[in-house]
């Protein structure tokens, strides 16, 4: 496992590999499609985000309400794909890290590539799991959005994978390619 810290330097994106088991720590936020929608649509008119996204990971979840005990519910990551048309602006506007479940638009890889940026699969049904890493949550933007509002959530040892490279291997393309050779 490699233990890395956001916001994510160039210098740490350039070294991570496909298939790199990372522990993240540091803050990260949430976003899904509504908010992607408002963050694009801001950029597009050259105003300001409600967030610095600059060097940071954005985390595809909606958690659910926490319980009693905890600051978040379960937060599992949902499938990439639906932020795509949104993501090469967000990624162009500095945004370096994303964490999801899925595979990516050519577009979206394209963008990975051009801005030195990096793509993390967390374990898709494991959010009760992923929760335990998340020590605070608070909501910075859109509580209309209920769940799907902007979080900003500090984790410690967050688990995850590298998918796509800053290079631009994909581990959904290559991984296959491997094991059918076996």
């Amino acid at each position: 496992m490699i233990k890395i810290t956001t916001p994510l330097s160039e210098e740490v994106i350039e070294k991570l590999q496909i298939g790199d088991e990372v522990l993240i720590n540091g803050v990260i936020f949430t976003a899904r499609d509504a908010a992607h929608k408002r963050l694009y649509e801001l950029l597009e008119k050259g105003e300001e985000l409600p967030v610095n996204l600059k060097g940071q990971i954005i985390y595809y979840v909606g958690p659910t309400p926490a319980k009693p005990d905890r600051v978040i519910g379960s937060a599992g990551p949902t499938t990439s794909g639906r932020m795509d048309k949104y993501t090469p602006r967000l990624l162009d506007y500095g945004l370096k890290g994303m964490i999801g479940k899925g595979l990516r638009s050519k577009e979206v890889q394209e963008a990975i590539v051009r801005n030195k940026a990096i793509y993390f699969a967390a374990i898709g049904g494991a959010g009760a799991l992923l929760s335990k890493t998340i020590v605070k949550s608070e909501v910075v933007a859109y509580p209309d959005l209920g769940p799907e509002a902007i979080y900003r959530l500090e984790v410690v040892d967050f688990p995850a994978i590298v998918v796509i490279d800053a290079r631009g291997q994909n581990l959904y393309e290559v991984g296959p390619k491997q094991f059918l050779k076996e």
